[in-house]
């Protein structure tokens, strides 16, 4: 019987090592938890060696299994390698997940600027919550997240600082007589939110949260309707139908973070990071 490793199950096997388990692996390369599951048994099969043993709920390499993936790694590299000194790049797909103000300002130009600083990759976005964008990236289904606020995690690394701005309906009026001002913001938890308040207090200014949005383009309607003014992050270019006020206290810019997934090649981190550093310059 002929035996074959094959370049597509080797992929499949230093996934699992880099991405910590069947289903992480499968999210990342697009397959189901079957078919990664197929490729491990197809290199099993071929070397006549168990190379992954169920540990728990989880599982784990074995002796010959951690063997192979030295093997593997070097092959893969050889691969790939080949590829570009022909003139084609390996397939790759980058999933990278923003917050909505991040996404509303930087995600078109970024997306022009990854196509060309990888030409031969797939950029798909993934618009969320902070808190959902971590939940992600721990599991594997998005390669980089755009973050508000300064990194929170080993490997992320701050990219620039967004600029905070003030919003209100035109024919918005602030209130009379040390009453509170009203604030437009997202759920918590939130940076903006945070740092919206924190602003206000800092300067003695009495404000309270008197409408709450999940998402931007309600907390944008809110403000246009009049129930408030808020903060947002708009790279100068406001928001059809609002006004930027300079009669409040101005806010510190926040910090625009990326945090790679575990095991993400670091060309595609630190291109991307790269990438988002330029456009925040310009900007």
């Amino acid at each position: 019987m002929t035996r074959n490793l094959g370049i597509v199950p080797l992929r499949s096997f230093v996934a699992v090592a880099d991405c910590g388990g069947f289903q992480r692996a499968a999210t990342s390369l697009h397959l189901t938890q079957g078919a990664v599951s197929q490729h491990v048994r197809r290199l099993e099969e071929a070397l006549g060696r168990t190379l992954v043993e169920r540990q728990g709920r989880g599982s784990r390499f074995t002796a010959d299994g951690e063997a192979l993936l030295g093997h593997a790694r070097r092959i893969l590299g050889l691969h790939d390698e080949t590829l570009r000194e022909f003139g084609v790049e390996p397939g790759r797909t980058l999933v990278i997940g923003s917050t909505e103000h991040a996404a509303a300002q930087l995600l078109p130009e970024l997306a022009a600027s990854l196509s060309d600083t990888f030409a031969h990759c797939r950029v798909r976005f993934r618009i969320d919550r902070g808190a959902q964008l971590r939940a992600r990236l721990a599991d594997g289904r998005i390669d980089l997240a755009l973050l508000l606020g300064p990194p929170e995690e080993p490997d992320a690394r701050t990219v620039g600082e967004l600029e905070l701005t003030w919003y209100s309906a035109p024919h918005w009026t602030p209130p009379e007589h040390g009453e509170p001002l009203p604030l437009v913001a997202f759920d918590a938890p939130c940076a903006l939110r945070t740092l919206a308040l924190e602003t206000l207090a800092e300067h003695g200014v009495p404000a309270e949260v008197g409408c709450e949005a999940a998402h931007l383009a309600g907390v944008q309607a809110a403000v246009r309707a009049g129930l408030g003014i808020a903060l947002m992050a708009t790279l100068g270019k406001s928001p059809e139908g609002l006004i930027a006020r300079d009669d409040l206290p101005s806010a510190k810019p926040l910090p625009l973070s990326v945090t790679p997934r575990r095991g993400l090649p670091a060309d595609l981190a630190s291109g991307a990071a790269a990438s988002l550093t330029r456009l925040l310059g310009a900007a």
